[in-house]
């Protein structure tokens, strides 16, 4: 067969994730940097390719067609990415991987995603990339944080869950298969499914919404976005990190864990060793 089962994926990913937080810090940080690149990258290619399009739903799919090639990237390459590492706690259930090594990963992971979304958002800012159809892919970027960060507490949390249940379903399907088309299917089909919805992904939102609040800062860029009815108090950098950032954050952990505590209590607790690696 050319997949693993849902169960030999499951049982598969306890030592991946014993691997992970077994990283030095310094391997650990440079690949959550390139993943925060790679995701960035796809939400500024996205951005580019919608940003003009007035038809939301059309917009949305545009998005969702291009955005996931981020994901498959990260898989791929073998970054680290925060909301995929939200499995991890398979391994914990698993005994292989203390909870407080598990949270430094996390920890040194969401810094590294940070660092590589926003150098993204600042070249991007500051190049002269968001000069599009007279700098309306400026003012589309800084209407889009704005919106983000308006999305109300409770909102964001839920919007996170939904998100990252999929992302991870989409890791899972990804280890799933055996060769690398498989796997990049896998990835993408989850990943279309949230940002069609418009569910909310905190390493997405470290590129979107800093590199709306770098594109205010030019004045043409800004001028632009106020001829479109845009309100400045409507984003600061204290809505990034606690309107949007901490609970999309939170979300994302729930429904990340969640999806990875129901996998192995299906799968593995209180039945036979599943075979790793199945030929």
């Amino acid at each position: 067969m050319n997949f693993f089962t849902a169960a030999e994926v499951t049982a598969n990913y306890i030592p991946t994730g014993e691997a992970k937080v077994n990283n030095p810090a310094w391997k650990a940080l440079s690949l959550g940097i390139l993943a925060g690149v790679l995701i960035a990258l796809a939400a500024a290619t996205s951005s580019t390719a919608a940003h003009d399009i007035a038809n939301v739903g059309l917009a949305r799919m545009i998005t969702g067609l291009l955005f996931p090639f981020g994901l498959v990237m990260v898989i791929v390459s073998g970054a680290e990415l925060f909301t995929g590492s939200c499995l991890i706690p398979i391994s914990v259930l698993a005994g292989k991987v203390r909870f407080s090594k598990m949270l430094g990963n996390w920890l040194i992971v969401y810094v590294g995603n940070f660092i590589g979304s926003f150098v993204v958002a600042a070249a991007c800012a500051y190049s002269g990339q968001l000069n599009y159809s007279d700098n309306a892919l400026a003012a589309h970027t800084i209407k889009v944080a704005a919106a983000k960060c308006s999305i109300g507490f409770g909102d964001a949390v839920v919007l996170g869950i939904f998100c990252n249940l999929l992302v991870c379903l989409g890791v899972f399907m990804a280890l799933s298969a055996k060769d690398t088309a498989g796997r990049a299917i896998g990835a993408y089909i989850p990943v279309a499914f949230f940002v069609i919805c418009g569910f909310e992904h905190c390493v997405a939102n470290m590129y979107y919404i800093p590199a709306g609040l770098l594109a205010m800062g030019a004045p043409e860029y800004l001028a632009k976005a106020l001829e479109t009815g845009f309100h400045t108090e409507s984003l600061t950098w204290g809505d990034f990190l606690f309107a949007n950032l901490l609970p999309v954050t939170l979300g994302n952990i729930i429904g990340g864990v969640g999806l990875g505590v129901l996998m192995w209590f299906c799968h593995i607790y209180g039945k036979p060793s599943v075979k790793q690696r199945r030929q």
